[in-house]
This record gives structure tokens, sequence and C-alpha cells, in this order.
């Protein structure tokens, strides 16, 4: 059976998955720390480090990399066209999510993040390994397409305009401290004017292995904050990473939304940028 015959969503149970191990078409990608990817792993799964899906600009840390170094990650990957990627982490989702929102970015959206990742996986007693496989090649390599990247990504003068504007929704999924500035992480704190907040890990259950809390509990608690599911949505952190699981939080609940990785590292080392400080959320 063809792998996209399985329908394999956007989000995938550790169940589900099970049963397609070893499946040719099936590439199982792990972005966990070193340390417990050594330790063990889910069978045949490749390691990917978070600094191969970021690159550093002056004054961002996580904005997507160049088209050279994308393509090297492809070739790493020995990704095709062919094939579905399956995603996860040892934090809930964060970095996973990341490498989903670079390969939606390329064109590629054979993906799916595992709810809970490693935790999960683990809980349910399924195999794992500490062996690091060789990745078999590919006969042609996937070829990026960024044509569409702007309906998954916006960058700093896009949304500077916006914001002026007053045309923009925007999720500042950080810590409260971040939101509201009492916690400094770039030359200046605080929020994007008319960012709402709800931090990321609200969205994580921490009772149930790290898997994603219900999706009528997050959809509510969203609309409760004053967000329109309906209308499309900014969402940023500080460097693009807690933002990545809620750029698929986003997607799961067909919101139409895009993801800012210039991020607050960017936004808040930028001199001109307009800024709200101590405000408390909405």
């Amino acid at each position: 059976m063809m792998i996209s015959e399985c329908n394999l969503g956007l989000l995938i149970e550790a169940e589900d998955l099970l049963p397609h191990l070893g499946h040719p078409q099936l590439k199982i990608i792990d972005l966990s720390r070193s340390s417990v990817y050594e330790q063990l792993h889910l069978p045949h799964a490749i390691h990917v480090k978070p600094h191969q899906l970021l690159q550093q600009h002056e004054l961002a840390t996580g904005v997507l990399p160049d088209s050279a170094q994308l393509q090297q990650l492809i070739e790493a990957l020995q990704l095709s066209s062919e094939q579905h990627v399956v995603v996860y982490d040892d934090e809930g989702g964060g970095w996973a999510s990341r490498l989903i929102w670079n390969l939606h970015c390329l064109g590629f959206h054979k993906t799916s993040l595992l709810n809970g990742g490693i935790h999960a996986w683990l809980a349910l007693g399924y195999p794992t390994s500490s062996e690091v496989s060789p990745i078999p090649p590919v006969a042609q390599l996937f070829e990026i397409n960024v044509s569409n990247m702007a309906q998954f990504r916006v960058q700093y003068v896009e949304l500077l305009d916006e914001v002026q504007q007053g045309r923009v929704q925007l999720w500042d999924c950080r810590t409260l401290d971040e939101y509201t500035g009492l916690r400094l992480a770039a030359r200046r704190g605080g929020h994007i004017p008319g960012a709402r907040h709800y931090e990321w890990s609200t969205a994580l259950n921490r009772q149930n292995h790290l898997r994603l809390q219900p999706f009528e509990q997050i959809q509510h608690r969203l609309q409760q904050i004053g967000f329109d599911l309906t209308q499309p949505v900014v969402v940023y952190c500080q460097a693009h990473h807690r933002s990545a699981l809620a750029y698929v939080i986003g997607r799961l609940l067909n919101w139409q939304i895009r993801a800012y990785d210039g991020a607050w590292s960017e936004w808040g080392n930028e001199p001109d940028s307009p800024i709200v400080s101590g405000e408390h959320p909405f």
C-alpha cells in the first residue's frame, strides 16, 4: 500500500504510526536532544539538530535558512516527493513543528507531527532503537518550490505595514513575562501592538505525555482571548521555535495561519519597531 493511501494527517497518534514502521516511503525524523537520540529513538529515525533548521542574522536568531542550506537539509535527509515525513521530539513538538514549517515553506506537505513525541511513544511501550541506520539514497530528491511560501511565512517589512494599518491578528505564544516586557530577550521588551497572548505550552497536556490538549479546549481558549478563527493570523515567539507548534495547531484548527520567523529577536532589536510593554493580555 502506498503510504499516501493511509491518509496520514498533519497530526498522528503513536498507535496509528506503529503499523507503518519500516514502510519504504515513510521517513521518521527525530529532533530530540542528542543525548536522548543516542540512548533511544524510533526505529530507523533520522536525527536532525535544531541548528540545521535556522539561520542567524544580525538582528534575528531563527529565520528560515537560505536556499543552499535548505538544499543541504533535503540532501542530508534524502527526501523525495513520494515520501511521507513523520517528525517528533522530546519537548512536546516545538522543534518537530519547526521542521514541518520549514518543509511547508519549501512546498513539501506530506508531513505529520507525532502527538506527544517520544514521551507518548515510550508510554505505550513501543519499540525503540539506539542504532543509527544508514539513510538509503533516493533516485530523485525533492525539488524545492518556494512559489507559495507567502502562505506560510511573513517577513518584517510586510508585517510592519500590516501592524501599522491595523489589519492583522497576532498570536504571541511566548511566556507572559516576555509578552509584558518583564523578561528581556532583545534590546527592547514587550509585544507587537495588538498581539494577543496564548502561551504555547498551554496547549500541551503534561498529564498525558505531552500530547496536545483536546482541540475543543484549545479553540475555546483562543476564541475566549478574542481571536477570530475565520480570519488570518500571524504567530510569533522569540525565534520561531515555540511558535512553530502554534503554527501546526493553527493548521489543525483549519485556521489561515502564517509564522513570523524573524520573531521577537528581530522585532525587539529593530530600533523603530512599534512596541507595547507592561500591558496584560486580553
